[in-house]
């Protein structure tokens, strides 16, 4: 089995990693298997849905062509600075390029120790690695950059968490692990050639038009705040709450990346906060945006050598640049919004209409999901639905007047508005029957129809439903 490996990290970026093997599992089993990804990859799907490809997403068997390694990283981590974290227990098996002709890594998760793991058993457990699965893919579906996953494969081994838990190994794709922290290991270190050289690579992968710039260098941080910018203004469209944004897992490609303690919000309320750890709510949903900034913020430090000879020239251009986070994602979130709404005229008020409904639907704690659905009926003259969600519908009476007065569009607004979302009642459902019953037929139901959101299809109404009032209140935890 080819998988014509081109592992440029490897041969380029010699120093900023560690070779690793990946341990052996002793009863590698695939649990599943993304045949769509594969056939992205030029992967040959049918050879690998098999006994063959588990002992390779596993660490039994390493493929031809690839250069384990485990990657060197810092990072803060809720505000605090850990000058060495890395890849604890993930390993970069190499790069690919796909039919489109992008460069993708291929990394697993959950494959053992590193030199990074810090005392930890390097291995995953089989519910987080189904819940990166799901939610990679349906981010994807969603149309929002994100990591996927090729393959989840169990190891047939215990990991010893709070309880024993079924191991497991997570095949992660990703247009690069090139994170904040990434430049924050040689920063930290006064190497400003390592980061130059670390710089160079990220241009020629994910920005080379950076390179032709002036200011390569200011240009590349430009274009990473733009990414960044547009990433976060998807995530709150849709309600998503990542849940632990720490520097490490900001990627330089502008995808999202490890889905930890992360949730898609119910009732609209920009404190949401689902992770336990996070205790003063600094990944609140409503705070992603001034969040990412101040990583952004992270990253342009690093780069204050490389930017201008004059430290504080480099400074005032970095600082400008990073504060045009602001702006763009102002203005990425604003259109997204009038997608939403269903508005094809741009004015003047728009972004006063997009806040009150807002406002009405956090005064009565309506569903965010649910009423931005609903409002496509409303806007064809049937606001049955919508007004259902409401203990008082008369502020969204009064607000659907102005709104109305827009002329909008439902059909577009069902193609932007999502149906149906990971609802975390839903994941818990089906990540307890895969890993306490073996059974993962509510898994694999779940995750087809999470592969349509935006499609609403007989017999499928409880997936587009909130949990109920009675539920406990949700958590999540760090941690494959």
């Amino acid at each position: 089995m080819s998988f014509n490996f081109d592992n440029t990290y490897a041969r380029s970026l010699e120093g900023f990693y560690v070779p690793t093997e990946p341990e052996p599992a002793p009863a590698p089993k695939m649990v599943q298997f993304n045949r769509a990804l594969a056939a992205e990859l030029g992967l040959d799907g049918e050879a690998l849905a098999s006994e063959t490809g588990a002992a390779y997403f596993s660490g039994s068997q390493v493929p031809a062509g690839a250069t384990p390694l485990a990657q060197a990283y810092a990072g803060h981590q809720f505000g605090g600075f850990v000058p060495q974290l890395g890849d604890g227990r993930a390993l970069l098996l190499g790069e690919l390029i796909d039919r489109h002709g992008r460069r993708r890594d291929v990394q697993l998760k959950g494959s053992g120790r590193t030199p990074f793991s810090r005392g930890g058993d390097g291995k995953a457990a089989l519910g987080p690695v189904l819940r990166e699965y799901l939610m990679g893919e349906a981010m994807h579906a969603l149309g929002i950059p994100t990591t996927r996953a090729l393959a989840a494969v169990a190891t047939g081994e215990p990991v010893y968490r709070e309880q024993i838990l079924p191991g497991a190994v997570l095949t992660r794709v990703a247009a690069s692990h090139l994170r904040v922290g990434t430049f924050q290991f040689f920063a930290a270190r006064g190497d400003t050639g390592k980061v130059r050289q670390l710089a160079d690579y990220a241009i020629a992968r994910h920005y080379p038009e950076a390179a032709m710039a002036p200011q390569p260098y200011l240009a590349f941080l430009q274009a990473v705040v733009e990414a960044q910018a547009a990433l976060i203004a998807q995530w709150m469209l849709v309600g998503f709450v990542h849940g632990v944004m720490n520097t490490d897992n900001t990627a330089i490609s502008g995808e999202t990346i490890d889905y930890g303690p992360c949730a898609f919000m119910d009732h609209y309320d920009p404190q949401t906060v689902f992770s336990s750890i996070d205790r003063n709510g600094r990944y609140a949903y409503g705070q992603q945006p001034l969040i990412a900034r101040w990583n952004l913020a992270r990253l342009a430090e690093t780069l204050i050598p490389l930017i201008d000879s004059e430290e504080k020239t480099a400074i005032a251009t970095a600082t400008e640049a990073v504060n045009s986070f602001t702006s763009h994602f102002d203005a990425r979130w604003l259109a997204g919004m009038r997608a939403k709404l269903g508005l094809a005229a741009t004015e003047p008020a728009d972004l006063e209409l997009a806040n009150r409904f807002l406002a009405i639907l956090q005064g009565q704690r309506a569903d965010y999901t649910l009423a931005f659905r609903h409002l496509a009926a409303a806007a064809t003259g049937d606001d049955s639905a919508i007004e259902r969600l409401f203990q008082d519908p008369a502020p969204y009476r009064d607000w659907a007047v102005h709104w109305r007065d827009r002329h909008p569009d439902g059909e577009t607004m069902n193609r932007v508005n999502p149906a149906c979302i990971p609802r975390n009642h839903q994941v818990e459902a089906a990540l307890a029957a895969a890993v306490e019953r073996q059974d993962l037929k509510p898994f694999e139901t779940l995750l087809a129809v999470l592969s349509e959101p935006f499609t609403e299809l007989p017999g499928r109404e409880a997936y587009t439903q909130p949990a109920p009032d009675d539920h406990p209140r949700y958590r999540t935890f760090c941690g494959t």
